[in-house]
């Protein structure tokens, strides 16, 4: 190496490509340029000169060697539902409709838009860290005390602030095999250990399943009421039998996102638990679904104040920023837009259940905004044949049941659409 060149530079052996290679430590010259360069183990290394990648066997010798916790190796990710502007640019369309991510098709109340709009004028400033009108809204709408009530980034948000409060590293969680994948995320950040119990036959939870798996190591239990994906629920008889199983030290989590479309008359009050003073229930609801505000992301929490404040203590500054407090209020005085989200609802399950019949298609009975709908080994075909019609709906083998589709109830002319593409791709 020529005496003027900088100390930090090394000669190594080419490659075949010409480039340099074989470095561990030191910094690199590119054979094509000659340019010599520091390392940077952050990314797929190129030369600055001539832009051309080093060996892959260079490259990982370049990885940081900062390691990541080892919960996080235990993560399969959330795959959300596709995006519609993915859709059409990948598949080269301009009318796309998304079935996909059980939003609300009638979009968000015309009070909400308008509130929202008032406060733009105000982004400039922090939000209530303590989200006290809102909380205070909530609290009087369920007929609770205020300081039961905590609200979060979404339901997710509570989720992850559950795990954060209450999991040691092997505490286990026990959940539904087919059920909502952001319980195992949060819980293997935490390094938990999820326990999972499968569905009944009739694709419901198995409580007495649940129950029997408790051990001491057991800290929290994740029952999703409506479930999601299937659209079924456990009734009040059985969470009653459930919950006079469960031990003192296990926090059962009740997960109502969709309570709001609920009709059942044996749908379990779980807030009663709460009124009543029982120390190891949370009960978890959101915006996103009935009050059609999921991009804004608002859910919130109830439980007695103790159970909280472990909750409080790891929150972020900010967890609910001034735009979703805003909504939330705009969206908890618009009861017309909830009623009239609740009869579309019904009305298109009625639909969908009449059209899955005369194709004589499987599908289970929903209590939520969305139906499950079998169609057989041949699910990843239907799934990918009705994007390129420009239709988005959701593939279950996250949640291990991989003959099904996961369809969100849409518009009357999004059903129809729906009905339209997935009856061309059956005959096929």
């Amino acid at each position: 190496m020529p005496r003027s060149s900088p100390r930090w530079m090394k000669t190594v052996a080419r490659s075949e490509t010409g480039h340099s290679k074989g470095f561990v430590v030191f910094p690199i010259r590119c054979a094509f340029s000659g340019q010599a360069q520091k390392r940077r183990p952050y990314v797929l290394p190129k030369c600055y000169q001539c832009n051309h990648l080093f060996a892959k066997e260079q490259a990982e010798s370049m990885r940081t060697q900062v390691k990541p916790q080892r919960g996080l190796s235990a993560i399969r990710p959330y795959v959300p539902g596709k995006p519609i502007e993915e859709v059409k640019r990948e598949y080269g369309l301009t009318d796309v409709i998304k079935l996909a991510s059980n939003e609300n098709p009638l979009g968000a109340s015309p009070k909400v838009l308008a509130a929202l709009a008032a406060a733009l004028p105000e982004l400039n400033l922090y939000p209530d860290a303590q989200s006290y009108t809102l909380r205070q809204a909530i609290a009087g709408r369920l007929g609770v005390a205020f300081d039961q009530i905590t609200v979060g980034n979404g339901a997710d948000g509570i989720i992850r602030e559950l795990c954060v409060a209450y999991l040691n590293d092997d505490d286990e969680v026990i959940v539904s095999r087919s059920s909502f994948p952001v319980y195992d995320i949060s819980v293997n950040v935490m390094r938990g250990k999820l326990v999972k119990t499968p569905l009944t036959a009739d694709f419901r939870f198995d409580l007495a399943a649940m129950a029997a798996a408790i051990t001491d190591r057991t800290r929290l239990i994740f029952v999703c009421n409506p479930n999601n994906p299937t659209g079924t629920i456990v009734t009040a008889d059985e969470v009653e039998a459930f919950t006079t199983q469960v031990p003192d030290h296990v926090l059962v989590v009740f997960d109502e996102a969709y309570y709001e479309f609920v009709d059942a008359e044996d749908y379990p009050d779980t807030l009663r638990y709460v009124r009543e003073g029982r120390r190891n229930v949370i009960v978890l609801r959101t915006f996103s679904k009935g009050y059609g505000i999921a991009g804004i992301r608002l859910g919130y929490g109830v439980a007695q104040p103790e159970l909280l404040a472990p909750m409080n203590a790891g929150k972020e500054s900010f967890p609910v920023n001034r735009l979703a407090q805003v909504a939330g209020l705009a969206a908890l005085e618009d009861d017309e837009f909830l009623h009239r989200t609740l009869a579309m609802n019904r009305a298109g399950l009625a639909y969908l259940y009449e059209q899955f019949s005369r194709l004589g298609l499987k599908y289970v009975e929903s209590h939520g905004n969305f139906v499950l709908l079998d169609v057989g080994p041949a699910a990843p075909y239907v799934f990918e044949a009705l994007l390129r019609l420009g239709v988005i709906v959701r593939p279950c083998t996250a949640y291990d049941l991989p003959h099904c589709l996961r369809i969100t109830v849409g518009t009357p002319e999004q059903n129809a659409r729906f009905i339209a593409a997935l009856e061309g791709v059956l005959e096929v």
